[in-house]
């Protein structure tokens, strides 16, 4: 996984695969999911991440039971 912020744009990417992209659904205005051929997600990406709250992104750190 490999997430890129582009603060002049305020667009957050988070890419959760190497597959090549086959199709892109919006979920909201602002939320765009992109989807491989075998239907697993690819990437999320996230307009206005700052102003919709989607940034600072809190890290947890946790242990494995």
């Amino acid at each position: 996984m490999r997430t890129t912020y582009y603060d002049d744009d305020d667009i957050l990417v988070i890419r959760l695969s190497d597959k090549p992209i086959a199709r892109e659904v919006s979920q909201d205005w602002n939320t765009h999911v992109s989807y491989a051929a075998d239907g697993t997600a690819v990437e999320v990406v996230v307009l206005d991440a700052r102003a919709s709250g989607a940034l600072p992104v809190e890290v947890a750190h946790g242990h494995a039971a």
